[in-house]
């Protein structure tokens, strides 16, 4: 019967080897999902960092139909792009204290879409807003794009 018992119930330092392997397994998923992640994020900053591609006219329409889409739905103001402060020459900080020039400090995309709204959209009575809008570990994170109109 002892030998019975044992295939039954195993031995508690055996529980606990197994235990701990299973731990390490889930931490070495982790670790791998952690890089992938990391990778795809590097990637992404890369591609927003340059041009986006778009002639003029698409990158307008495009422009419009955010616009008429937040008219559409009463609003007088709507965030049309957001981009990690790292497309920022300084991380953010000169549209975090709101210094004259911040404009210089953007890069690709965000600095696309400054450039469109001092072409077509500033002419027209628009009006725009780099805004940082969150801020990890207390320092500027992840910054908005505003479209806005209206008083």
């Amino acid at each position: 019967m002892p030998d019975k018992i044992d295939d039954l119930i195993p031995n508690a330092r055996e529980i606990q080897k197994e235990v701990a392997l299973k731990e390490a397994e889930k931490a070495e998923e982790y670790a791998r999902r952690a890089a992938a992640a990391e990778v795809e994020k590097q990637a992404l900053i890369e591609r927003l960092s340059k041009p986006s591609g778009l002639t003029e006219p698409e990158k307008i329409k495009l422009a419009s139909t955010v616009i008429q889409r937040a008219v559409r739905n009463g609003l007088t103001e709507v965030q049309v792009y957001r981009f990690p402060n790292t497309l920022c020459t300084d991380k953010g900080r000169a549209i975090n204290h709101m210094e004259p020039g911040w404009q210089t400090t953007l890069t690709g995309i965000p600095k696309e879409i400054y450039q469109l709204w001092t072409d077509y959209l500033q002419p027209r009575g628009y009006r725009i807003r780099y805004q940082i809008i969150d801020f990890p570990g207390g320092v500027p994170g992840d910054i908005a794009v505003i479209f806005a109109w209206g008083d």
